[in-house]
């Protein structure tokens, strides 16, 4: 009964999306924006965030007074399909407790070039919020409704990344209430190694409750020039000479439509341009009814060229089509006639997704279709699309370049880079995010494919490299192969010395698989007899 309803699920997937999916979500997608923007206008209390905090501390002087036989780990009470992730996370296990108030903008320091948030802030109202006052996080996902302080605890990376690093390089200051209920600031001088080891720790060493990140002021435009090239070695390495050049642009990023065809996008900040030929030239690629962003810069892979871009148009340039993910889903959703009917209920609502999923659909999303994002050395780049290519034969797919800091031995969960990766004379090395999303080849052509080995071989790739997966994606790492993967050493050393160890879930079991991967490896295996048969 169960294989039925995903063999329905499947074949008729894209007609549930447009004729359910898309007009449910939009709605329940609606109530949710009407709810947070009249908190925005109504609601907004920033004066009370001390006593928010007091009251997060109480809960957690409450837990800390039990007997240590009852007490749960604790995790905060956000209901896991609000968050951004694949996964799942098993938070009926654990103590929740209540900070869904903490979702106010505390202010901006002009002077120092940062903005205090409370963590449940999404980044699009972060953006509302400072682009009024000429500025934008220095790192500012794709995606609106992500939070800036999950996003500080795990990898938020974007295409300005290459110079500053991932979001957590540009925290300035953690405020966390620890498991015995204190809070601290906690700075790169304050608490050293509490603060190098509170990025990629998803919320296992404390209770994050403000963050102070840097800004970057902006322009009203993104002049954006399309560089195409045709062969692999030749974008790898443009790509490289691109993030590292003295004048690199302030956004880069490449989407490779095959492996020897790709497009660079080179994007700077620009006043609102001037004369009629330039002028013509501005593209409000973020409304509705036009092409899909990938598919637009696919007609640039010929003949390149450039054009202007408002900038919040640019920022969600990827949204209406969850990268190319939504083409998989709804195949004729880029099509000019759907666009101009329906595309103003695009995309489909990633919250409403999640929380309408059953068990059944819920393995079927793991074992048919890959949803990625892995950050590997540019010096890997080359190998690491033939391995996409030869494992899943899937394309487009995304190169984010990124710098990632040579923070010292113990310095911190990401693995250290090897030295002949770090650049010349800087601390850093230049990694690139490999973004794979999507069907694999063999699974749209109706044959069988074994994900969960693909994914494996991809991981074993990756470690072997020092790169490492963001982590808000499915994972299929034993314990043992996790703990090769990232560097736990200070993580364990700060577990200890601010008791989190008994308070807070391990990295580990927040972020394990779902499934018993064994046994899914297992039932894998079986297509191997049936293929010979």
């Amino acid at each position: 009964m169960r294989q039925k309803l995903v063999d329905l699920l499947t074949k008729y997937r894209s007609l549930l999306l447009v004729g359910v999916g898309l007009p449910v979500g939009f709605v329940f997608d609606a109530v949710l924006r009407a709810r947070a923007r009249a908190y925005e206008l109504l609601g907004a209390a920033p004066e009370r965030h001390d006593e928010k905090v007091r009251e997060i501390q109480e809960q957690v002087r409450r837990w800390a007074s039990q007997p240590a036989n009852e007490r749960r780990p604790m995790c905060t009470d956000r209901r896991t399909w609000m968050n951004l992730s694949t996964r799942f996370e098993p938070k009926h296990t654990w103590h929740k407790v209540r900070m869904g108030a903490l979702r106010d903008v505390l202010g901006l320091d002009e002077q120092a070039r940062t903005v205090r948030v409370e963590p449940f802030v999404t980044v699009g109202q972060a953006m509302r919020f400072l682009a009024k006052r000429g500025y934008m996080l220095a790192v500012h996902l794709e995606i609106a409704d992500a939070t800036i302080g999950g996003l500080a605890l795990a990898a938020g990376m974007t295409t300005h990344s290459h110079k500053v690093g991932m979001l957590f390089e540009t925290v300035v200051a953690y405020e966390v209430v620890l498991a015995d209920g204190s809070l601290v600031r906690v700075t790169k001088d304050s608490h050293p190694d509490l603060f190098r080891a509170m990025g990629w720790s998803h919320g296992t060493l404390g209770l994050l409750v403000g963050v102070e990140l840097a800004v970057v002021p902006i322009k009203k435009y993104v002049h954006m020039r399309y560089v195409p090239v045709h062969s692999q070695q030749g974008y790898c390495d443009e790509m490289y000479r691109l993030a590292n050049a003295d004048d690199a642009p302030h956004f880069l990023e490449a989407t490779v439509y095959a492996k020897d065809r790709a497009v660079i996008m080179c994007g700077d900040f620009a006043d609102e341009p001037e004369g009629p030929a330039e002028r013509a030239k501005i593209n409000h690629v973020g409304r509705w009814y036009k092409p899909w962003f990938y598919k637009h810069v696919e007609t640039f892979a010929e003949r390149g060229g450039d054009e202007y871009i408002p900038l919040q148009d640019y920022i969600l340039r990827h949204n209406r089509s969850i990268f190319w993910v939504v083409a998989h889903m709804i195949p004729e959703g880029n099509h000019p006639l759907f666009r101009a009917l329906l595309g103003w209920m695009m995309p489909p609502r990633i919250a409403f997704l999640k929380f309408s999923t059953t068990p059944a659909v819920r393995k079927m999303t793991f074992t048919m279709q890959v949803f990625q994002d892995i950050v590997l050395p540019m010096s890997a780049m080359k190998r690491a699309i033939d391995l996409v290519d030869e494992r899943f034969e899937m394309f487009p797919i995304l190169l984010y370049p990124s710098r990632v800091y040579d923070h010292g031995e113990a310095g911190g969960q990401l693995p250290r880079p090897f030295p002949e990766d770090i650049v010349p004379g800087k601390d850093y090395a230049m990694y690139f995010d490999l973004g794979v999303y999507g069907v694999p080849g063999p699974i749209q052509r109706g044959l069988p494919f074994k994900t969960v080995h693909a994914m494996r071989a991809m991981e074993a790739f990756t470690a072997s490299v020092r790169g490492f997966p963001f982590l808000y994606a499915d994972t299929f790492m034993t314990r043992e192969e996790f703990e090769v993967m990232f560097d736990l050493r200070l993580y364990r050393q700060v577990r200890e010395r601010y008791g989190a160890s008994a308070a807070f879930p391990d990295l580990y079991d927040k972020i394990r698989p779902e499934v018993d991967v064994l046994a899914v490896l297992d039932e894998e295996r079986e297509l191997d007899t049936t293929l010979a048969d």
